[in-house]
């Protein structure tokens, strides 16, 4: 990390934090998307039982270790600041977090998975697949939470490409793991949709192990000494980490959670619309990956600025952010419309889940504006450290705007299951105007 002079520097400096952010995100969301497409290479009860575990997972992983990610904005700030043993008790504290945070999830799913999915109206063996999933993926809970503090920490540095390259060495394994554990190779019993969790939870041990060995040898990191003189626990250090990370996990929970609502609620329909409905849904968070990863650089970029008191060029940082989104908004756009037949024969040969998954597509394309204007403004707003007023609007957009617009058009209009993609249209449209004026708001109080 370093200062900039001007707009062509700020860019170089950009693209040099977001594209092995990109890459990583793109690498992280392969576990789950080969969990699905391997799953539903093995059967259509295994891809509609991957499906809904991976719809309830999700939320609840992202929304939860979404806590951790103040750990970024904190870190960032202390480095802008050159406050290094800040940063680095931080990070420690951070580590305590996560294992705790690990541990009340895990059993947490183990109390509510057998209710909640009882709740739904799904085949015998849609419902063992999911649950016999989800279990499988909590045995990773830990190593992913400790994962993603150390991952905090290295891109609060700008340190982006060494996240980027863990990842990559630990993905091809997944999908030779998926191989191993779905399909039943090297005697191992073909646990199929199973076995996809099983192999994302070792995968998950891996990841953490490389990045532990990496923040204890390699330059920047081994100066901060993370692995040496950890302090007790600090419940002031909890108390900054939850005050900023509490608000960013619930914004985030509430954002991936309505697809999982919505998922959920496909249940009702057949199992092709449920595995057309996550074919759509899955390609299109792929896409979501480049402004997700803008919006992580955003939030290193605009809190390192913070930090250093230089509040111009935080500014600048968000404009530049946001208009990348935006751009590539119309290119994802054009090809979820003009490829979507194509793009659904990569998942599945049955007719009638190709018919109603390149429907989906058509509304996926549709909010791709919104999607990419929401996360960078939200990314830059985490670089502030402006969280509580951001998750309440993200409830409303989601939850009382979104959700509601969905089920009445599904329920009561010929739209039906289409209804709620309807429904994330407006849900999304209203979380990019809202924080948008959020962040304007923010900008002008700390000028």
């Amino acid at each position: 990390m370093y200062e900039t002079s001007n707009l062509k520097q700020k860019y170089k400096l950009l693209l040099t934090i977001i594209l092995p952010l990109l890459i990583t995100q793109v690498a992280v969301y392969l576990i789950s998307f080969f969990d699905i497409l391997m799953a539903s290479n093995y059967g259509t009860a295994d891809l509609a039982g991957v499906s809904i575990g991976s719809s309830i997972w999700m939320p609840v992983y992202t929304g939860l270790s979404g806590i951790l990610l103040s750990i970024t904005p904190i870190v960032a700030q202390y480095v802008g600041a050159k406050k290094s043993f800040h940063a680095k008790k931080a990070v420690q504290q951070g580590a305590y977090v996560a294992i705790v945070l690990a541990i009340l999830i895990f059993i947490g799913i183990l109390l509510a998975i057998e209710p909640l999915l009882s709740l739904m109206s799904l085949e015998t063996e849609v419902h063992r697949i999911a649950k016999g999933y989800i279990i499988a993926l909590c045995f990773g809970l830990i190593p992913l939470f400790l994962y993603q503090v150390l991952r905090c920490f290295v891109d609060a540095l700008g340190k982006t490409r060494v996240t980027m390259f863990i990842t990559l060495l630990t993905t091809p394994v997944n999908i030779i793991l998926n191989w191993i554990f779905i399909y039943g190779k090297f005697g191992v019993p073909a646990l199929g949709g199973v076995g996809a969790g099983v192999a994302s939870a070792i995968t998950y041990w891996i990841i953490f192990f490389i990045a532990l060995a990496v923040v204890a040898k390699r330059t920047p990191f081994k100066e901060f000494a993370l692995l040496s003189n950890w302090p007790t626990i600090d419940f002031s250090e909890w108390k900054e980490i939850l005050r900023i990370g509490v608000p960013i996990g619930i914004a985030i929970f509430a954002e991936t959670s309505i697809f999982a609502a919505v998922t959920m609620m496909m249940s009702n329909y057949s199992t092709a619309v449920i595995g057309a409905h996550q074919i759509a849904l899955n390609f299109t968070s792929l896409l979501y990956m480049v402004p997700l990863s803008v919006a992580m650089g955003a939030t290193i970029l605009v809190g390192y600025e913070v930090g250093a008191g230089r509040l111009l060029d935080a500014k600048r940082y968000s404009y530049l952010c946001v208009g990348t989104t935006i751009i590539f908004s119309f290119m994802s756009a054009t090809v979820l419309f003009f490829c979507r037949e194509w793009i659904v024969s990569i998942y599945t040969s049955d007719p009638l889940v190709i018919e109603m998954a390149t429907q989906f597509l058509v509304f996926a394309a549709i909010f791709q504006l919104s999607d990419s204007i929401q996360a960078p403004v939200q990314g830059a707003l985490r670089g502030y450290k402006d969280v509580t007023v951001t998750f309440i609007m993200a409830i409303i957009s989601y939850w009382i705007i979104g959700l509601p617009v969905g089920y009445v058009l599904a329920t009561w209009t010929e739209f039906g299951p289409f209804g709620y993609w309807i429904g994330l249209i407006a849900g999304l449209t209203a979380g990019a105007i809202t924080l948008s004026i959020r962040l304007k708001r923010i900008q002008r109080k700390t000028a």
